[in-house]
């Protein structure tokens, strides 16, 4: 227990245009300026799942390989271009059957913008010989 591991992203508008076609996600308020510029955030904000994503890049560098079980998490800020979100996922409990749960956090010039918790299944690498 106690493990913890960090992965970043530099949010761009091409990481946002770049997700909303990968994801069929177009809603204007991520890729309209001028839509964004009249909302309650002032401008173009990211996809929430980017962050998400930024935290399943942090699992994959726990040891072993790591399956997603089961996530939730609250999102408190929003992230917009030019962000670096940085993503940090630390080992709070074992669950047994290979079974562990994480706390896992999104910042942004270290502001929260997601935070939650996941269970995963961190299987042990067989050694090859």
């Amino acid at each position: 227990m106690g493990d913890a591991v960090e992965a970043s992203l530099l949010v761009t508008k091409s990481t946002i245009d770049e997700f909303a076609s990968l994801s069929g996600d177009n809603n204007p308020i991520h890729l309209d300026d001028d839509y964004a510029a009249e909302t309650m955030f002032g401008g173009r904000i990211a996809h929430g799942m980017i962050a998400a994503s930024v935290i399943s890049a942090a699992l994959a560098d726990l040891p072993g390989d790591i399956i997603y079980l089961s996530q939730d998490f609250e999102f408190e800020n929003p992230v917009r271009p030019g962000d670096n979100i940085v993503a940090r996922v630390e080992v709070v409990e074992e669950l047994g059957k290979d079974r562990i749960r994480v706390k896992t956090t999104a910042s942004v010039d270290e502001k929260s913008v997601l935070s939650g918790e996941a269970v995963v299944l961190s299987v042990p690498h067989e050694d090859a010989d």
